[in-house]
């Protein structure tokens, strides 16, 4: 419900701060006063246009907060939710108008959008009144409320789950049918393309593989001559090593003659010879290893080109090429599973249309049930509220042959005023008090179900008096048991029946330089004379008094 409402500089209004209760609450007031203000500036929290007109004279900016604490599980904590808001189990409604027409909107202190903020306050108030075009008066909504009424809830689930499905088999046969198609038209091509790239077996990183192996052979060939050279010049005929062998054991025949000078050259010359030797391992090392067949540098050279030719005769990187070579298989299996494929889905086709036929037809004739029972507690509602000749009818339009996710039924509310006269639509037909008090018919009857938490009602008890007022006034008490009701009214028999009241006047500010709009609530002794001044008019009289008092004590029995 709403918990508090506070308006900072919208039109008249500078500071106002209202804590609500559950249950019935009524505010009244002269004509002009400000009530249509409170209603504007309370829209506006919830979503409605915004209106730079809407910011008091002389201030940059006007802001409304409404704070409400929903039950758990309710619908727009559900919104909050799905849109990333934090919830610490109220929801806190900002909206801010400046005075050049932009407005900034938050929930919960989180900026949203106008339309998340609109799809939340929906979930969470009802605004109506004479003029009303929203709500119940909605064609699109009837179907709904009828759902409601009816406690259709799990049947109308199993429809949409049904309709997803058919919806769902339906797509995937197209989709078949299509592949298949296609598939027949380029048959030839595909059994070309498949059996060539079967053929050439592309494998995955072939390409890297083979060029990363063409280099190093390409390269080997190039240094191989160099090798062969340096292993002619360290172990071939011309080899220094036995040279210097031969050398060193001269010498080491002559160290006893003179040790000192022989020993050393001797060494020198063995490390010499050690080190041309480990040269020339080193040298038949490279050779073994950059000896390659030049049979595998052609058929690595060839293998690469067959693949970069595949890969521009198909448009298709080399790399994709296996995936490619699998795509064409899958589509020959399809071309020749195909048929069997488009049976089978066809069957899936008739099974799932069978099953929403089924559950639609459920859902339509548990429709029509409740459609009769919210008829019968609608025109029960009628009589007091001085539609004693009207006659309120759901009709039902099905269409079998189209069913959707609601189903195959159009629902619309339609209303007969008089005996004899075509019943119409019930926006066409009722005129403005006749479509506020059939308004308050369906929220009574609809009670709980299909009903956002706050209920607000403007001045629909306008035209009528005595006993019609006090019909009304009894409907709203029994909606109020169920939700939280706002009521802005003129029947002191409405305003009696509350259990709070607010009063809305206009008072000289700064000195009497401007007027402002107050809204105080009304302790049991202001109660009285509250609704005797609106039962006798500027001059409240002591019958009038009397006269309230008597209203109040009847209401509270």
């Amino acid at each position: 419900m709403l918990a508090q409402l506070s308006i900072r500089d919208i039109v008249l209004i500078e500071r106002l701060d209202l804590r609500l209760d559950s249950g019935l609450t009524v505010l009244t007031g002269e004509t002009g006063a400000g009530k249509s203000i409170l209603l504007d500036a309370f829209a506006l929290a919830l979503g409605a246009r915004g209106d730079g007109s809407l910011v008091r004279e002389g201030q940059p900016s006007g802001q409304v907060t409404a704070a409400f604490d929903p039950p758990a599980g309710h619908l727009a904590l559900a919104i909050a939710a799905r849109n990333d808001i934090p919830i610490d189990g109220d929801l806190i409604l900002r909206r801010m108008q400046m005075a050049d027409g932009r407005t900034r909107a938050f929930v919960n202190d989180q900026p949203v959008s106008v339309q998340v903020m609109r799809e939340i306050g929906a979930a969470l108030v009802e605004i109506h009144g004479q003029h009303d075009d929203r709500a119940l008066v909605d064609a699109a909504m009837h179907r709904a409320l009828v759902d409601a009424f009816g406690g259709l809830g799990d049947k109308v689930a199993a429809v949409r789950e049904a309709h997803a499905a058919w919806r769902a088999a339906e797509a995937e046969l197209a989709s078949e049918e299509a592949r298949i198609t296609r598939a027949r038209a380029d048959a030839d091509y595909l059994r070309h393309a498949h059996d060539e790239l079967a053929k050439l077996n592309p494998r995955p990183n072939e390409e890297q593989e083979l060029a990363a192996q063409r280099a190093i052979m390409m390269q080997a060939e190039k240094v191989t001559a160099e090798l062969r050279e340096a292993n002619e010049a360290l172990s071939g005929d011309h080899s220094p090593i036995p040279s210097l062998s031969a050398l060193m054991r001269r010498l080491e025949r002559r160290a006893t003659q003179a040790p000192s000078l022989i020993e050393p050259p001797v060494k020198a010359i063995d490390s010499a010879i050690e080190a041309l030797e480990l040269a020339a391992q080193s040298v038949e090392t490279s050779l073994r290893e950059a000896r390659f067949d030049p049979r595998e540098l052609e058929r690595a050279e060839e293998r690469l080109f067959a693949l970069r030719a595949a890969s521009r005769k198909y448009s298709t990187p080399v790399e994709n090429l296996p995936a490619l070579a699998t795509k064409f298989h899958a589509d020959l299996a399809a071309l020749d599973a195909g048929e069997a494929r488009l049976i089978q889905l066809s069957k899936d086709l008739a099974a799932a249309r069978k099953k929403i036929d089924e559950t639609a037809a459920t859902l339509s004739a548990a429709r029509g049930k409740a459609a009769q029972n919210l008829d019968r507690s609608v025109n029960a509602e009628l009589p007091p509220l001085k539609l004693e000749r009207a006659t309120f009818t759901t009709r039902i339009d099905s269409d079998a042959a189209t069913p959707g996710p609601e189903g195959i039924d159009r629902v619309e509310f339609m209303v007969q005023t008089n005996p004899g006269t075509r019943a119409g639509s019930l926006m066409k037909v009722a005129s403005g008090g006749e479509l506020a008090r059939f308004m308050l018919a369906l929220k009574v009857a609809l009670a709980d179900r299909g009903t956002a938490p706050t209920l607000v009602f403007d001045e629909i008890d306008t035209g009528v008096g005595g006993a019609v007022a006090d019909a009304i006034g009894q409907r709203l008490a029994r909606l109020s048991t169920r939700a939280q009701v706002l009521a802005v009214t003129h029947a002191p028999q409405v305003a009696a029946r509350a259990f709070g009241h607010f009063r809305i006047a206009k008072d000289l500010a700064d000195k009497g330089k401007r007027v402002a709009t107050r809204v105080d609530p009304l302790p049991p002794d202001a109660r009285k004379e509250e609704i005797a001044r609106m039962l006798s008019g500027a001059t409240v009289t002591d019958e009038a008094r009397a006269a309230a008092g008597k209203l109040l004590t009847g209401a509270a029995g």
